[in-house]
């Protein structure tokens, strides 16, 4: 039994944390922005006392990849130097930290799968905020995790399933890159293996994704098929769509520890998001 203060608990992985922890048992404590701003030192030194956490699971982030391109001060803000204040704190009340870090803090180059020890690239500026966290993270506190995962999605925020559906729903095809892969996770599944990982003693970055391997055309496709649209999928691609921040092209997450924690491949994950959505929409 530990007490667990989750930050950024209002936002989509963050409420899934919540839950996951509180099932295993754990004393958790979430806030949402509105009630902890990780960018206040003495907000946070305040929460920390307070609460008293053995574990801070830091799932507070920026995660408007193309709206980092035009503002990396703020995104910095948030997952570097903010990311340091929770990490700092934490150490200094006898607490672990786990940060949540992402698959685009590699450039998606090596033409395989990115393990623990693979050293970062970032391309954009989302990428390098989230290096960058993860840094002054590992400096913060000695007792730290990194959980790098990719492409989340659940039924607590935006994210791209909702999106689909939107434009399904209104259009007879749309256009999706073809030239990205990665695995997209869903977050109640991520949200688990954070529970696992606070309770081990296995500081360091962790490798944690869902099985399997696509494009964002093949996950569109799939979408489509799932949830029973006829919407028309055409393969584009990154060049065409011309978005602000490049994306990495090959950016899979696998382990190199002698016993990973592993996730449902990426099909379940998305099956058990609409059965979610679906009952969502029931009540």
């Amino acid at each position: 039994m530990k007490r667990v203060l989750v930050t950024g608990a209002g936002g989509m992985l963050g409420q899934d944390a919540v839950a996951a922890i509180a099932g295993r048992g754990h004393s958790v404590f979430g806030l949402a922005r509105a009630e902890l701003d990780i960018t206040d030192a003495a907000s946070v030194e305040d929460a920390v006392r307070e609460l008293r956490p053995d574990a801070i699971v830091n799932c507070a982030a920026w995660t408007d990849v193309d709206g980092a391109e035009s503002d990396e001060r703020g995104a910095m803000r948030v997952n570097d130097t903010a990311a340091g204040i929770v990490a700092a704190t934490a150490a200094a009340h006898g607490a672990s930290i786990l940060y949540v870090s992402s698959d685009y803090v590699f450039d998606g180059t090596k033409g395989s799968a990115y393990v623990e020890s693979d050293l970062p690239a970032a391309i954009s500026a989302y990428g390098r905020s989230k290096q960058a966290g993860e840094t002054s993270t590992q400096i913060g506190n000695p007792r730290h995790f990194i959980v790098r995962s990719s492409w989340l999605f659940g039924t607590g925020g935006p994210n791209f399933v909702e999106t689909m559906l939107r434009v399904g729903a209104d259009q007879p095809e749309v256009i999706v890159v073809s030239d990205q892969e990665a695995s997209p996770t869903y977050t109640p599944h991520l949200a688990q293996a954070l529970a696992l990982v606070i309770e081990s003693e296995d500081y360091g970055i962790h490798h944690i994704a869902a099985g399997g391997r696509c494009s964002w055309f093949d996950y569109a496709q799939e979408i489509f098929d799932q949830a029973g649209f006829d919407t028309r999928v055409m393969s584009g691609t990154t060049e065409m769509l011309g978005r602000p921040a490049p994306r990495p092209p090959l950016s899979l997450l696998a382990s190199e520890r002698p016993d990973p924690i592993t996730l449902p491949e990426w099909r379940q994950g998305l099956s058990e998001y609409l059965s979610a959505r679906e009952a969502r929409a029931g009540v």
